[in-house]
Order: C-alpha cells, then sequence, then structure tokens
C-alpha cells in the first residue's frame, strides 16, 4: 500500500465545494486501485480564519505543511478583504515560501466541451503553459510614499534573475521536450522592457543550446494572444513570466470552454517541499453556496497531484473518466450544460469504478 499525505486547504467561496469534491473522487481512485491510500488532513486558512485571528494562515503554517506529500487547494479571495491581503497572505506565502517556482497549466478542449474558437475541438487545443512563479512582475518589490497626497507615488518592481530565469527556462524546454511535437514558444516584452525582458531573451537563446532536439521561437505578448486565438494548431509548450502568463493562461482556460476545467499545479521540481495544485477559476462568490460549482478543473488538478506522486495509472484512470462523463453531456452551466457539482461528481466517481484501465 502506498500512502500519500495529502493538505487540503478549501478555503474561500467554491474552494470548499470543489475540494470536497475533488477528495471524494481521490477517495474513490484510492478504492478502485486497492495498492494506494491518500492520508488528508484539512487546514480551515482562509478569508473566515483571516476575520477570525488577523492573517490568512498561522505564522508557522508553513512549518504545518512542509511534512505533506502535496497540498490540494482550493481558492482565495472574497469581496469584503483586499485582494493584496489574501493572496499574499496565504496562497503566494506557500508559493513563496516553498519555492514553487514552476507554475504548470494544461489545456485541452475535453471532449464534449466547445470551444469559441471556430472550428477546433478536442485533439486540436493541447498546450502546456509553464509560468515561472517566483520572482518577476509578482515579486512583491516596491512600495508607495506620500500616501493621500498629490504626489503620492507607488512602485512595482519586477526582479528577473539569471538563476530565476535560467531555472524556469530549463523546466520549460525538459517539458517541451517530454511531448511529441517538442516544441516551445518563449513570450517576451523585450521591445518594450529593455532590462528584464532581454535577459531573458539572451537566456533563452543560452538554455536552447542544451536541448538541440527541442524547436523553439519567441513572440512578443501582445502578438501572442493573437495567435492563440488565430493559429492554436501552431503552440505546444509555452514559457512566460509571472505576470504574462497568468493572463494568457486565463485566455487559454477561456479558449478551451471555461475557467471551470482549468487546471494547475505550482511545483517545486526539486522536490524539497511539498507541491501544491489548485484550480485556477478563483472564489467565485457569485455562486458560492448555489450548487453549480465546476468540479472538472479540481478533477484535471488531481491528475497533476496523482502524476508528481508518481500515481500514473490512477491520473490516467482519472482522466478518462472526465472525457467519458464531459463526452455524454454531464456538465455545469458554465460549460453549456445543466449539472450540478454533484452530479457531475457522481458521474465521475460512477466512472472510475466502472474503468477497465
Amino acid at each position: 500500500m502506498r500512502r500519500h499525505k495529502i493538505a487540503a486547504i478549501p478555503a474561500d467561496g467554491i474552494g470548499p465545494e470543489v475540494i470536497d469534491a475533488g477528495l471524494e473522487v481521490l477517495q474513490a481512485l484510492s478504492a478502485r486501485a486497492s495498492d494506494i491510500a491518500f492520508d488528508v488532513t484539512a487546514f480551515d486558512w482562509g478569508t473566515d480564519y483571516y476575520k477570525r485571528h488577523g492573517e490568512m494562515m498561522p505564522k508557522d503554517g508553513l512549518h504545518q505543511l512542509k511534512p505533506f506529500d502535496a497540498i490540494f487547494f482550493g481558492a482565495v479571495g472574497a469581496p469584503d478583504v483586499p485582494d493584496q491581503i489574501t493572496l499574499w497572505g496565504l496562497r503566494l506565502a506557500i508559493c513563496q515560501g516553498f519555492d514553487q517556482y514552476a507554475n504548470v497549466r494544461p489545456t485541452r478542449i475535453l471532449p464534449g466541451i466547445s470551444s469559441p474558437l471556430r472550428g477546433q475541438g478536442p485533439g486540436d487545443l493541447d498546450w502546456v503553459i509553464v509560468r515561472e512563479n517566483s520572482e518577476g512582475e509578482y515579486a512583491g518589490q516596491g512600495g508607495r510614499t506620500h500616501r493621500g497626497m498629490p504626489e503620492e507615488v507607488a512602485t512595482e518592481v519586477a526582479i528577473f534573475t539569471r538563476v530565476g530565469i535560467t531555472r524556469i527556462f530549463r523546466y520549460a524546454f525538459r517539458m517541451a521536450q517530454s511531448r511529441p511535437r517538442k516544441l516551445l514558444t518563449v513570450v517576451t516584452k523585450s521591445n518594450a522592457q529593455k532590462h528584464g525582458m532581454v535577459l531573458w531573451d539572451e537566456i533563452a537563446a543560452e538554455v536552447a543550446q542544451e536541448f538541440p532536439n527541442v524547436t523553439w521561437d519567441k513572440m512578443l505578448v501582445d502578438a501572442m494572444t493573437a495567435r492563440m486565438t488565430l493559429q492554436p494548431e501552431s503552440l505546444d509548450t509555452i514559457v512566460a513570466t509571472n505576470l504574462h502568463a497568468d493572463i494568457l493562461s486565463d485566455l487559454a482556460a477561456a479558449l478551451a470552454g471555461s475557467l471551470g476545467v482549468a487546471p494547475t499545479a505550482n511545483i517545486d521540481p526539486e522536490r524539497r517541499f511539498p507541491s501544491m495544485f489548485e484550480p485556477i477559476h478563483g472564489s467565485a462568490f457569485d455562486i458560492t453556496g448555489k450548487g453549480i460549482a465546476n468540479p472538472v478543473a479540481t478533477f484535471l488538478t488531481a491528475c497533476q497531484m496523482l502524476d508528481h506522486l508518481g500515481e500514473g495509472d490512477a491520473a490516467a484512470r482519472l482522466m478518462k473518466a472526465i472525457e467519458e462523463v464531459c463526452a455524454a453531456g454531464v456538465m455545469t452551466p458554465d460549460v453549456g450544460g445543466t449539472a450540478t457539482t454533484r452530479e457531475v461528481t457522481d458521474a465521475v466517481i460512477g466512472a472510475i469504478r466502472s474503468s477497465n484501465l
């Protein structure tokens, strides 16, 4: 029996709804396989915790999380607490504290889900966006002076280091190398950002020499949005800075049909710390408690987590179940269906139980 210690942080909004669904699916996989088990510990950190304690998680939160094999994260954010408090107090505190420098966001059009791209269906769009997750535009450097005065100044300093850039390019090139097309697109904005982004471009060319079997090209971020919508078949693996990949991956999710089917993984490739897996749809307070949150992004996120844990067979079984359920039309309203979160979850669990993988 292989046992995996999972820290579950449902947090805010629809986070508890989709993480509960994801944990049910993991237990169904455990029952189906009989040789894997998940020991789950739930943490009640988030906005409600902040309102009670004045912090999003305890001061020793990272110490509490470090012994786990993986973190299963829901969503963070609430309408009545400033976003910079919720994000920096929990999600980014974990990502930066555990140096989860590779944010990996796969994008596929699933069977049964319609893409807004004309003539594109399952198999036509299959991307992996690799986002630098530790520095860049989200380094947290800067400040404000002369608050409230006419001469008030706010600075936001983007940090680009040779170490940070080199390691994310090596990760992205290895990712591209592992995929059939062996194709990588480097996203930049070096025509306007003449320091950090020029260093980004230079290091891309240096690292590319280590991967002669990977074909790579370079796109300015604004032109990249047009290429994603007009020539999606020309893309495979994509690497971009913290800000650029954050924006592009939301566009990618929309092109695949919905943010509700978009997973992500925050990876420490050196495995010094637990990596964190989360759907990217956010807390979605407008549908919280209505029972219609799409759990598919969480299930796809669980596939990433299972692969990271070395459970490739379980990941494949779950992916097959997701595809079968979506193809059968059991989908939530965000992707054109009428099913509830409960109905989609039950259908995926049923597909896992009947799987012949």
